[in-house]
């Protein structure tokens, strides 16, 4: 068995020769997450170039989450089985073949659903172990300067920017660029290509953990019942990406009329200012966590309530202006969210769940991508304002729901702040 002393002393020579390991994981995430979103701008090309219907557009949606769903779970038990490499590099290998499925479509319409599939496999993999092995690399030995909300903050940045990039490059290229169909694609695989040779450098974290206390139980996540996650996280995350798909993905449908023929380009535009927007809001989110109570995730649904009100002055006004504005507001509120609830979620999983817990953290909060589509079904009987203000009606429940909780139920090992 691995004493302590030699664990200590192999990290010791591991971040001797990699110092800046998690840099090569950032990049791994980041190309990652460009491959999930840079097919988000698309979609209205697709619509209106290409005559899909609205069902085929939906489908393509669908099969990304086909593929994103089942990763997201199964590469965290992996991962917290046999270590954080093999499953990144699965990521990065998923990303390009899909990628080069979806520079294909001339070849027929299944590459673009195999391509999307193969996508929401790289995201889910990637952002459920290389946020883990973020985590892992970003404290001592690895990197001795780190702090103990560098791993929540560098892959919340992570993740957003190379989001946030996928969606500029795609929906530029698309709006006023040549080769609409393949050229986004194709600079998503140059970018990503060097990671299948970086991704094999970084440090292996898993192996550090000593094989008695490895746990054997495969899919079962004994911190998914933690009270706290349960009651707080739980409650939080699906209102991350309600938020996203509100700023960037509803918002450019109501607004369409108001953009003319530069709906394509609005709505990148607004995916880039709230994805940037929450990458840049990462050193106020730091602050604002609190290991003795929920107060980052309180501050993140305030501000989501003040975003759809904001968005509902846009639509009711027709106003491209104030679209923006609600756009910064979501990003605002999904940054410091996405920090503090995976802050949270590593205070609550142990070493050997860490990985897993994270996948169901994302899991849940992916679903809230389908609000657009739930709110788009509802509409009519209901409409638009109606249906927004009822939003805005359960967010503030929700807010009630944590803010009762939000001192309750903390992980053992942390103490109250000083």
């Amino acid at each position: 068995m691995t004493t302590e002393a030699q664990v200590s002393a192999a990290s010791d020579t591991a971040a001797r020769a990699f110092p800046r390991d998690w840099m090569l994981v950032f990049g791994a995430l980041f190309v990652c997450a460009w491959s999930g979103n840079q097919f988000s701008p698309l979609l209205v090309m697709y619509r209106e170039q290409d005559h899909f219907s609205a069902s085929t557009v939906t489908a393509f949606l669908g099969i990304y989450v086909v593929g994103l769903v089942p990763a997201l779970i199964v590469s965290g038990s992996i991962a917290d089985r046999v270590g954080r490499r093999a499953p990144m590099l699965v990521a990065v290998i998923a990303g390009l073949i899909g990628s080069v499925l979806l520079a294909s479509e001339g070849l027929g319409l299944w590459t673009i659903f195999l391509g999307r599939m193969f996508s929401g496999v790289a995201v889910g993999t990637a952002t459920a172990v290389g946020t883990t092995w973020l985590k892992e690399l970003s404290r001592r030995p690895f990197d001795p300067a780190a702090d103990a909300s560098s791993g929540a903050r560098r892959a919340s940045l992570a993740f957003t920017l190379g989001s946030a990039l996928g969606a500029l490059v795609a929906g530029c290229i698309a709006q006023w660029g040549p080769w609409t169909h393949s050229l986004p694609f194709l600079l998503h695989i140059v970018v990503t290509v060097p990671f299948l040779w970086l991704i094999r450098r970084p440090v292996e974290t898993a192996p550090a953990l000593d094989d008695d206390v490895r746990d054997r139980g495969g899919f079962l996540v004994s911190s998914a019942r933690h009270r706290r996650f349960v009651r707080v996280v739980m409650i939080c995350c699906p209102w991350l990406f309600i938020a996203c798909g509100l700023s960037y993905g509803y918002q450019p449908v109501l607004l369409a009329d108001a953009a003319g023929g530069l709906g394509l380009a609005y709505g990148t535009l607004l995916s880039v200012i709230a994805l940037g927007t929450s990458a840049a809001v990462q050193p106020l989110a730091k602050r604002i966590d609190s290991e003795s109570s929920a107060r980052g995730l309180l501050v993140s649904l305030a501000i989501l309530v003040v975003g759809i009100g904001v968005m509902i002055a846009a639509v009711t006004t027709d106003s491209l202006l104030v679209g923006v504005v609600a756009s910064i507001v979501f990003g605002v509120g999904f940054g410091i969210g996405l920090t503090s609830g995976l802050m949270e979620v590593q205070r609550i999983a142990p070493p050997t769940e860490l990985a897993r817990l994270t996948g169901i953290f994302y899991a849940v909060a992916y679903i809230g991508f389908a609000m657009p589509t739930l709110l788009a079904a509802l509409t009519p009987p209901f409409t638009t304002l109606e249906l927004l203000i009822a939003l805005a009606v359960l967010l503030g429940v929700s807010l009630g729901a944590i803010g009762y909780a939000s001192e309750k139920h903390l992980p053992r090992r942390h103490l109250p702040d000083s």
